[in-house]
């Protein structure tokens, strides 16, 4: 299948940009909304929001690069701009996000960053599942080879079910008397905890397969 949806001239609209753009708009809504209620300034989330979109979004492709074509730092530089042409890293940009979000909310807006993290989960964990879906569309990132009738793992499938679970596991300890920050990190602790054990031992090309031996930050 294409990874195209419909062309209008030289414009292109793909599943991944379309998704993703859906996650973003779906994740900052809830984020302003929830974040409204419990008396944070409705601007400093927003300028956050843009802030964390646009690091996040550059830290994917850093990492992307880094991982996969190191020489286009030195050779092509401007290769790395062209990011229409595909390749993020997943924790490029949860890293490059978060560090926007902490400085941000440390430095400048004065919020607690663990206050404002763990209503990031609902964007974060819908982003991923999305992508993933984007991937069985794009047939890429498929599971390996198995003994059974169905052929492949449905790796791409699993990891955003995956993905749903610990999303409804956030929603319901969204009651709880809890420090804030746990459900952000306890998202980021099990999904790295899944991604590392299940998704990429099931991968036909898993990261730690390649030449960079990475396993949790590919």
């Amino acid at each position: 299948m294409s990874p195209v949806i419909f062309t209008i001239g030289p414009l292109s609209v793909r599943f991944y940009g379309l998704f993703m753009a859906l996650a973003i708009l779906v994740g900052a809504f809830y984020l302003l909304r929830k974040g409204k209620k419990r008396g944070f300034s409705e601007e400093h989330l927003s300028t956050m929001v843009l802030l964390v979109v646009t690091f996040g979004l550059a830290g994917a492709r850093l990492l992307f690069v880094a991982a996969n074509f190191p020489s286009w730092f030195w050779e092509e530089p401007l290769r790395i701009l062209k990011v229409y042409e595909g390749g993020l890293a997943w924790h490029g940009g949860l890293v490059g996000g978060v560090l926007a979000a902490f400085f941000y909310l440390r430095f400048r807006a004065h919020i607690d960053f663990h206050a404002v993290a763990d209503l990031a989960v609902p964007g974060i964990a819908l982003g991923y599942t999305l992508i993933r879906l984007a991937n069985i569309l794009n047939v890429e990132n498929v599971g390996r080879m198995t003994g059974f009738t169905f052929g492949r793992w449905p790796v791409q499938l699993i990891a955003a079910l995956f993905s749903m679970l610990l999303l409804l596991r956030h929603f319901f300890l969204e009651g709880r008397a809890l420090p804030d920050g746990y459900r952000f990190w306890s998202f980021v602790f099990y999904h790295q905890i899944f991604r590392a054990g299940v998704e990429e031992t099931l991968r036909e090309c898993p990261w730690w397969c390649l030449s960079t031996g990475i396993l949790f930050w590919g």
